[in-house]
């Protein structure tokens, strides 16, 4: 039996999504599985600045969160990706607190790659949804 996909889509980035071919977030057994953040630009294009992408990456997850009625307290687990961890890392813990809000604090993964389509950060969570 085939199950049909509760997909959220932030405002004003589906034609993102759809050239791509993949849900920005999909709703399933009490849950949000969120796809990959980068700090994208309206244009897909990857903020040059580290800083400005890690943040813009932040704004672009929580985009999808609160198109699903989500927060960022909603997270439970973190998996984040970085190229050239060694150096990009402390931009990241520079930036965290802004949005990470208070213990407890979700888990996290972190991964480092060689290669993220022109970008420096993603960042991919699972929240739990609220419930009525």
């Amino acid at each position: 039996m085939a199950s049909s996909r509760d997909v959220v889509f932030p405002a004003g980035r589906q034609a993102l999504y759809e050239r791509n071919r993949y849900s920005p977030a999909v709703r399933a057994d009490g849950f949000l599985f969120v796809s990959g953040q980068v700090g994208s630009r309206e244009d897909g294009s990857p903020e040059p600045d580290p800083e400005a992408q890690v943040r813009l990456a932040f704004d672009n997850l929580n985009a999808v969160l609160e198109a699903a009625g989500c927060r960022f307290d909603d997270v439970v687990d973190v998996t984040v990706f970085l190229v050239d961890p060694q150096n990009t890392l402390e931009t990241v813990w520079k930036v965290l607190p802004d949005y990470w809000g208070e213990a407890p604090y979700p888990t996290l993964t972190g991964v480092g790659v060689t290669w993220l389509s022109g970008f420096q950060f993603e960042i991919k969570v699972i929240a739990r949804l609220p419930t009525a």
